[in-house]
């Protein structure tokens, strides 16, 4: 059965940012840098945070506007990015309507989150989890 990454409670988050050093830390880097999941403040503590990452469209803004086909739609939702066809146009970037596509200004290229599920495991609060899904026929 296929996976993805879900974010299932936002309320439970509390900015420690351990999903973004994992999945930084998944590409060999450290730091926040490279991340392809995102928490941001809410409007300071009392208002929370919020998780940006990838939310897997059925039918992905970012692939449609692709003018190389260097992002394409995944079977089971999300997108796969074929680097190497990557213009560096941004349009991705612009139509992603949650800001989940990354630009990495030192490729010059997006990082769109793969479904690893790494950060999840990382995440001491269970607001990440990665979890079973239909597979689309």
């Amino acid at each position: 059965m296929a996976k993805r990454l879900a974010v299932i409670d936002t309320e439970r988050c509390v900015g420690c940012q351990m999903c973004m050093f994992a999945c930084a830390r998944r590409y060999s880097v450290g730091g926040l840098g490279k991340s392809a999941i995102h928490v941001k403040s809410a409007g300071g503590v009392e208002r929370g945070f919020v998780v940006v990452v990838c939310r897997a469209c059925p039918d992905p803004p970012c692939a449609k506007v692709c003018p190389t086909q260097a992002i394409v739609p995944r079977k089971n939702g999300g997108v796969l990015v074929k680097l190497d066809k990557c213009i560096g146009c941004k349009l991705c970037v612009e139509v992603c309507l949650i800001g989940a596509v990354i630009w990495d200004e030192e490729t010059n290229k997006p990082r769109i989150c793969t479904y690893c599920g790494y950060c999840a495991n990382y995440c001491p609060h269970g607001v990440l989890k990665f979890q079973e899904i239909e597979e689309a026929t």
